[in-house]
This record gives structure tokens, sequence and C-alpha cells, in this order.
């Protein structure tokens, strides 16, 4: 049995959790970090020093970093084309799957806090504005990508879509002036048609 430690509000345990339904994958998640605590016992921290979510237990095996589990996933057990035979075309998922956290997130993610974690008198406005602006730029390059492909990588579904389906969904869900991106919305209503992907990654943000 495959468990993954960490509450399902977690982008990162989202990520996770996601994948493992598209794989087909038993998984029991166990809630720890944010408002049910756990993270600071010894028996987490045995498991994951960094005191973060998510953990992978498989077995007497463990490891964290989403995308490190997300790899070791889908090297381990059958993954089709979510993780592509073809060297280049892996090569590419996995850039997406970095972009993500390096570029993509990493603006949002101020946003994402800034309206939603900060108190209105810690708010830095102008901090707040650029990074809105750029979370734009940085959709609409998305959209320019996918202006011939209903995917990341193509036509198919791969896990390159996993991480920038769950930053989307916080970005479409604030309270922000977006740049129009009709590629973005497109493909962003085919995410929504997946089966896991409304139970597992459209839960309230609040």
């Amino acid at each position: 049995m495959i468990k993954i430690w960490g509450r399902g509000t977690s982008s990162n345990v989202q990520k996770v959790v996601w994948l493992a339904a598209e794989m087909g994958l038993e998984v029991e998640r166990e809630n720890v970090g944010g408002k049910f605590g756990g993270l600071d016992t010894p028996e987490y921290r045995a498991m994951n020093p960094n005191r973060l979510v998510p953990t992978l237990q498989d077995g007497d095996f463990y490891l964290w970093e989403s995308h490190v589990i997300m790899r070791y996933l889908m090297n381990t057990y059958e993954a089709g084309p979510l993780w592509p035979e073809d060297a280049k075309h892996r090569a590419h998922v996995d850039q997406w799957i970095e972009w993500n956290v390096s570029t993509l997130w990493a603006v949002v993610r101020l946003v994402f806090l800034g309206l939603l974690r900060t108190p209105p008198e810690e708010l830095d406005e102008k901090a707040l504005a650029a990074n809105i602006k750029r979370s734009g730029e940085l959709f609409q390059l998305l959209d320019a990508h996918l202006a011939d492909r209903d995917y990341v990588t193509g036509d198919q579904f791969t896990a390159g879509d996993i991480p920038i389906g769950v930053s989307c969904y916080r970005y479409m869900e604030l309270d922000i002036d977006r740049p129009d991106t009709p590629n973005v919305d497109s493909w962003y209503k085919r995410l929504q048609e997946r089966e896991a992907y409304r139970p597992l990654i459209m839960l309230p943000l609040g």
C-alpha cells in the first residue's frame, strides 16, 4: 500500500495524488500539515526532516519532494503515456513539470499568499500588482505554446500537465484581472473533464 502524508488542500500533495489517480494506483492519504498539525512529531520528522508535505511511504521506503515522488511513482509503476518512453518526449514532460515550480508557481504563489494569506495591513500592494502582471504574462506564454496542441507536450495528457494544472486552478480562482488566454481556457476545461481533477484539485482556497 502506498501512503501519502499531507493535507488534501496542499498544492504539492495534490500533484502527487492526482498523478496516482491518473495511474490507477491505490493510495491512502493521511492528513498532516496546516490545521491538522503533526509535522513536528518525532515520527514525522524521521520520515521527512524538512517537516513539510508531501511524504511518500511505499512499504518501508520513504521519499519527500513532490516532483521526485511523481518521478518515483512513474518509474516504479505503470505510467503509460503519462511518462513517455521516448527520451526526448519525456524530457519535454519533465521540462514543463520544472517550469511550473521554478517559474509559474514561483510567481502565482506570491499572488495567492498576498490575497489569501496576508493581513491587509501587511500587504505590499506594489509587489502584489507586479506579481499579478507577471503571472498574466506567464499564462500568455503558456497560451501561445498551447495554440497548436491540446496539452503541454502534444495531443495527449501527460504528467507535464499536472503541476501546471494545479497552479492554474489557483490562478483562475483568484479575484484579479487576467489577460485573455483562450488556449489556456480550453486546456483548463479539458482538465476539468478528467475524472480526478475536480474532486482532488478544485477544492476551496479559503
